[in-house]
């Protein structure tokens, strides 16, 4: 088994039990306690399990990882989410990118369109357009407390947007599970995200295979709330399942890394 499978399958250990120990691990895929630590090393790099003494746990439901320790996971992934979330969006529209290092991947690829006004919470969104896009583009920057994700949220915030009609909500989540819906570890973000989706016309939900399983402090919206909800080939068959079962519209982005292409269901 690769390292990567390897690790894929503890993390699930992780989030089902939620928590391992070295030993019963390495018993169980038959090699040394070290590269079981070396593992567990990488995962809780990545934010994704909390190392403890002779194991590891799942993190918890309000940790809250910076914009930049976010930004190295997941990357070829991420791309390639946004890479078809990018055709989505037409010249002339109004749309609102919620915090999230998928939705400022997307922001790159929005630059060039033309008449575009984009409505954010999110401040390296907003550094992206602001930086490369078109002098006809628009972008709109809530006010609001800074998150370590780099989002703007709270009270002003959510007076901003609530004024606001727009077409399209591209939203980046913490988590998702079938009872809790799409999560955040924020509370504060959770309203502020509740009110970008209440703006908008459609809402598509950008959300690579760990998202599955990991559930933040607060649910934003229910998975039936999503038009369509983009993921990767490397989310899980049961999470394909029920998603597909809730959400408007499941596209199944393959290739990663390489020339993408993409599986939709429904």
């Amino acid at each position: 088994m690769l390292a990567r499978q390897r690790q894929a399958t503890i993390l699930d250990r992780v989030r089902a039990a939620g928590g391992v120990r070295v030993t019963e691990l390495a018993a169980e895929f038959g090699v040394s306690d070290m590269t079981i630590r070396r593992d567990l090393d990488t995962l809780h790099e990545q934010g994704l399990l909390a190392k403890v003494h002779g194991g590891a746990t799942a993190t918890g439901s309000t940790d809250e990882p910076g914009f930049h320790a976010k930004s190295v996971r997941q990357s070829a992934e991420k791309a390639a989410i946004a890479g078809h979330a990018a055709g989505l969006v037409r010249p002339g529209a109004a749309i609102a990118l919620s915090a999230g290092t998928t939705t400022a991947e997307l922001a790159r690829r929005l630059v060039d369109v033309p008449g575009l006004t984009v409505v954010t919470n999110s401040l390296p969104v907003a550094e992206i357009l602001h930086t490369a896009g078109r002098p006809d583009q628009t972008v709109v920057l809530t006010g609001g407390v800074r998150t370590p994700s780099d989002a703007l949220v709270g009270p002003l915030a959510v007076e901003a947007i609530r004024s606001l009609h727009l077409d399209l909500l591209f939203l980046g989540v913490h988590g998702i599970t079938e009872r809790a819906g799409f999560t955040t570890p924020n509370l504060m973000e959770a309203e502020t995200d509740r009110a970008l989706v209440e703006a908008a016309d459609r809402l598509v939900v950008l959300a690579d295979h760990t998202k599955w399983g990991t559930v933040g402090i607060s649910s934003i919206v229910g998975l039936g709330a999503a038009d369509v909800l983009v993921s990767d080939d490397r989310l899980a068959p049961q999470a394909r399942q029920v998603i597909d079962e809730k959400v408007g519209e499941l596209v199944i982005v393959t290739g990663t890394g390489r020339a993408a292409g993409q599986e939709t269901t429904r």
